[in-house]
């Protein structure tokens, strides 16, 4: 069974840094893109990053780009997303989500239909 819990998620205040991790389980971790995805209160879901199974090439969308950085360490089965200069309007439940085929890592929301429970990003003063 497909398993990713993320954690790492509070509450910041503008201008303040997180970093979530998610841990996978249940497939062969390195082989597959991965993503984090985010939903803010009232919004659809939104994509975040990717990154390619290796951990060397990610994407970000425009957003977030130049503030936050997705990295992976296979040996633990861990993904990352270091938030840097959070900004009010980053405040969602971020989920990391598994590309549903391998070696793929896409920014379509359709091919990640596997994702974690999410965890909470608040940033207010």
């Amino acid at each position: 069974e497909v398993q990713l819990v993320e954690s790492g998620g509070g509450l910041v205040q503008p201008g303040g840094s997180l970093r979530l991790s998610c841990v996978a389980s249940g497939f062969f971790f390195n082989t597959y893109g991965m993503s984090w995805l985010r939903q803010a209160p009232g919004k659809g879901l939104e994509w975040v990053s990717n990154i390619n199974g290796g951990g060397t090439t990610s994407d970000y969308a425009n957003a977030v780009k130049g503030r936050f950085t997705m990295s992976r360490d296979n040996a633990k089965r861990t993904v990352y997303l270091q938030m840097n200069s959070l900004r009010p309007e980053d405040t969602a439940v971020y989920y990391c989500a598994k590309s549903d085929r391998s070696g793929y890592y896409t920014k379509n929301l359709r091919d990640y239909s596997v994702r974690g429970q999410g965890t909470q990003v608040t940033v207010s003063t």
